[in-house]
């Protein structure tokens, strides 16, 4: 396919409506991600949890995450890139409804792991969905509105738990684990505070309904009446349309492989591995410790509670506001270039952080010196590697294998924010905070010749020609 420049051929306004519409799913992830942090203390004194219990309570998600991703690509190239995101939306409301009613921590697990299923589907289908309805030259942009909207859903959660404990009446408490909508938002506000995931999640149930089907994966199906009728409505000028269909169908013609086959094909599976490596690494790097922990962390550093949830929710509003950057300025800089400023950044803020708590007492360095290298570190997360992970892993894999290889490095994303935050405690007891934010800055250097050795620059790219690419590897 020829890289057009022609944006005026393209209805952009009806692009962005469907970028969009499949962007909400990430509110979706970020609310389910980060509502927990509010609820942990109640849920341990509602069912009196021990250690052990409100580690599974906080992680078990993330098993579902992890049998969501490997279910997405199978099911997201088997029915469909819409029916899949159907599937998540249903997956959220069983969820945040089971969560908010539940009166055992067995029921509250169950009902976690599927809220996490439905964050593995998503995190693979809405990228690889807003990819395959964007230009070459809106792609970064309209995928990195998923990015943004996961950045959004982490400050809603922070909000909504905020403005609920806040206004929650703690008088008579009730001292069982049975429901009551009166203790919902009040003396078990940690019910409200996942229960209110569905607000969101049917805004997005109701607006898929109102999104066709991605024209890629209708062509890879053989279903080309019905691609060119969508086609034809991104494309204003018919032409145009077609041309993108052809190329499409060339890069997929005479593929008899199956999918498992084609990935083992040396440039194809070269792309997977690396793909699989920089998002592995990208956790390793700090930046889903910082997110789940920052309350910790700034707890280590002598903050007060008040002072210690403030900086929270700046942590929040940095990365949503940073994302909104990174947003518009993707397509105009490029992934490698935001890359190499940021991880260049992480790794100075890390330094920085690290001999805070190495030498802060004894320098005379106040928590105003933290807070300023955390957000600037947020800052540099937010508008480098956070916002370039999804457009790369939804842009860099052939037609007929996309769903199938995005979920594999989806899968090695998951594997590694699993383990960043069990290891993270660990880290932070046995390496003490100065050694592990030492290490995360270690772990950038390997990302950072990654980016600069192997991975191509896919800005301005269209899809089939970023598959020649790894095809003729």
């Amino acid at each position: 396919m020829k890289n057009s420049n022609k944006t005026g051929n393209v209805n952009l306004g009806y692009v962005i409506f469907l970028a969009f519409v499949a962007a909400i799913g990430g509110i979706l992830f970020g609310y389910d991600t980060a509502v927990i942090s509010g609820t942990t203390s109640a849920v341990k004194s509602q069912f009196a949890l021990n250690t052990l219990q409100e580690g599974w309570y906080v992680g078990c998600a993330l098993i579902g995450s992890i049998v969501g991703v490997l279910c997405a690509g199978i099911l997201s190239d088997g029915i469909g890139r819409k029916k899949t995101m159907l599937i998540s939306a249903i997956m959220f409301s069983i969820s945040a409804f089971g969560c908010a009613i539940s009166t055992n921590l067995t029921e509250l697990v169950i009902y976690r792991i599927i809220g996490g299923f439905g964050i593995g589907v998503v995190s693979i289908v809405s990228p690889i969905y807003i990819s395959e309805v964007a230009t070459a030259e809106k792609r970064g942009t309209l995928v990195s509105l998923y990015q943004l909207m996961v950045t959004a859903g982490f400050l809603v959660a922070y909000l909504a738990n905020y403005a609920i404990l806040k206004n929650a009446d703690m008088s008579g408490v009730n001292p069982d684990s049975s429901f009551s909508f009166h203790d919902m938002f009040n003396s078990q506000y940690w019910r409200g505070m996942l229960g209110c995931e569905l607000i969101p999640d049917f805004l997005f149930l109701i607006v898929i309904f109102l999104i066709p089907e991605s024209p890629r994966w209708l062509l890879v199906k053989g279903r080309g009446q019905e691609a060119g009728a969508i086609l034809q409505k991104i494309y204003l000028c018919p032409e145009e349309a077609k041309a993108q269909a052809d190329a499409t169908i060339e890069s997929i013609s005479g593929e008899q492989k199956s999918e498992w086959k084609s990935l083992l094909e040396p440039g194809i599976i070269k792309a997977v591995l690396i793909g699989c490596a920089i998002a592995i690494l990208g956790q390793f790097m700090g930046v889903n410790a910082v997110l789940y922990y920052g309350p910790e962390i700034f707890a280590d550093a002598g903050m007060t509670g008040d002072v210690s949830l403030l900086s929270q929710v700046l942590v929040g509003v940095v990365n949503f506001l940073t994302t909104i950057i990174a947003t518009l300025i993707i397509d105009k800089v490029g992934r490698k270039q935001l890359v190499y400023w940021g991880v260049s950044s992480m790794i100075i803020c890390l330094l920085m952080i690290s001999l805070y708590f190495q030498f802060g007492a004894a320098w005379g360095l106040g928590n105003w010196f933290l807070l300023t290298f955390f957000l600037l570190y947020v800052f540099s997360t937010a508008i480098s590697i956070c916002a370039v992970v999804f457009v790369l892993l939804s842009e860099m894999y052939p037609n007929h294998v996309r769903g199938l290889a995005m979920s594999i490095a989806g899968l090695a994303l998951w594997i590694g924010t699993y383990l960043i935050g069990q290891l993270t405690p660990w880290m932070l007891e046995n390496l003490t905070p100065a050694g592990t934010f030492f290490l995360f800055a270690v772990m950038c250097v390997p990302y950072m010749l990654i980016m600069w050795k192997l991975v191509p620059e896919t800005t301005g790219k269209t899809l089939e020609e970023i598959e020649a690419y790894w095809k003729k590897k």
